[in-house]
């Protein structure tokens, strides 16, 4: 007997028994959409974390201060520094230093300086900012995007000036929306214990940080950056001249990750006799490498234990089967008789096995698709089954048909003919 009659066999099978059929099915179809599910939203979700990071900067590496790890060793990375004694600071010349010593393999450097925060108001409007003291080279880097005026030059940070950039938020609840007019005017600054005016000198786009997400405030009372020149910032807070961190961007041609090693070497080369810090770097690549890998982890785990239900599923395909075998042992008898071999008859119940695990396989994934499709939008990111997670859940049916279908089709193969004709 050929595969293809084994097929018109298990074909015919099954639309005797549609409903026992789709029963049987029922285990395969909720494992196999589990896992196209699952594995589609995961990785919609892996590509809006991707895409939120990648927006910060594909090619920023962070180089800060880090407590050695021997005195502090509970200490991240990045973790804040307090009480730092200012010769411990990296310098503006160290920082020269790494931009001369590799050249055209960094394209932007980013200096930060935090100098509080209060309210700006004009004639009883008001608008909460963030005082933050930039570089010249802190809007690429950062891709800030400015909407009207310009950014800062090298003689507003080397004269410590007064010009300020705001966002678009602060415009609109002050200036009801005119960036135009913004500019030019004024801008009061209430902190805590003192009284500022600046200059706005132009107006940026104002973005939800993917860092952040999302804020329970209201529109108008958004906190927002408003940037000033860093030495101005540090002359205001009465701050120390150097950096406990700062940012570089890696040519588009350059290894961003080799880079990050490299410059930390360079670095360190500064503190390679300071008992209580060094300098770590950080590249937003590797970082989007290792979110990469943590999201395929869980989403395969989740998989893993969504397949369960397959285990489920092949057992009562077994089941199942082995109530096809007895319900149908006098039919092994009489082919048997006829002259059937113990070869046909075990193929023609892996078959039949095959088929309906290959089509519970295939209604699976097509609910799976549809409900990765729905998660996948609601993560904010839209995402299909892959290729591969599909080729993958047809040939795992197609092995859950062999591997369960298997046992019946072997005891049906080894019913004695004369024993299967008397059977009532």
């Amino acid at each position: 007997m050929n595969l293809g009659e084994n097929i018109r066999l298990a074909w015919e099978g099954l639309k005797a028994n549609k409903m026992r059929a789709l029963l049987t099915m029922l285990g395969i179809i909720i494992g196999i959409s589990s896992v196209i599910g699952i594995l589609t939203v995961g990785s919609g979700l892996s590509g809006s974390v991707t895409g939120s990071l990648s927006s910060l900067g594909a090619g920023n590496i962070t180089i800060a201060l880090q407590e050695r790890e021997d005195e502090h060793p509970a200490m991240g990375p990045f973790g804040s520094l307090h009480n730092i004694d200012p010769t411990n600071l990296i310098t503006d010349e160290m920082i020269g230093a790494l931009s001369d010593r590799f050249g055209d393999a960094i394209v932007g450097v980013s200096l930060a300086e935090d100098a509080g925060s209060g309210q700006a108001k004009l004639e009883g409007r008001y608008a909460n900012v963030s005082l933050v003291g930039v570089n010249t080279g802190y809007l690429d880097v950062n891709t800030i995007k400015l909407v009207k005026g310009r950014g800062f030059f090298n003689r507003d940070i080397e004269g410590m000036r007064n010009g300020v950039l705001v966002s678009d938020k602060l415009v609109n609840n002050l200036f009801g929306g005119d960036a135009a007019s913004a500019l030019g005017q004024e801008l009061i600054v209430y902190l805590d214990d003192e009284i500022l005016a600046f200059n706005i000198i132009g107006v940026y786009e104002y973005e939800v940080s993917p860092v952040m997400g999302l804020t329970t405030s209201s529109e108008r009372d958004i906190y927002t950056s408003l940037y000033l020149p860093v030495t101005t910032a540090k002359k205001l807070g009465g701050a120390e001249s150097g950096y406990t961190s700062f940012t570089i961007t890696a040519a588009g041609s350059t290894d961003s990750i080799a880079l990050a090693t490299q410059a930390e070497d360079f670095m360190n080369r500064y503190y390679a006799n300071n008992p209580d810090y060094r300098v770590t770097a950080m590249s937003m690549e590797s970082l989007l490498e290792s979110v990469n890998a943590v999201m395929g982890a869980i989403s395969i785990a989740l998989s893993l234990i969504a397949g369960i239900s397959l285990v489920v599923g092949g057992i009562g395909v077994m089941n199942i089967m082995l109530v096809s075998v007895t319900e149908r042992t006098r039919e092994i008898g009489t082919r048997k008789a006829l002259g059937a071999t113990n070869s046909n008859i075990r193929g023609q119940f892996i078959v039949e096995s095959m088929i309906i695990c290959l089509i519970g396989g295939v209604i699976g994934i097509i609910f799976g698709a549809i409900l990765g499709y729905i998660g996948s939008l609601l993560v904010g990111m839209v995402a299909l089954p892959s290729l591969s997670s599909i080729a993958l859940s047809v040939g795992f049916s197609l092995a859950i048909g062999i591997f369960f279908g298997y046992y019946p089709a072997n005891k049906a193969a080894l019913l004695d003919p004369i024993e299967a004709l008397r059977y009532e």
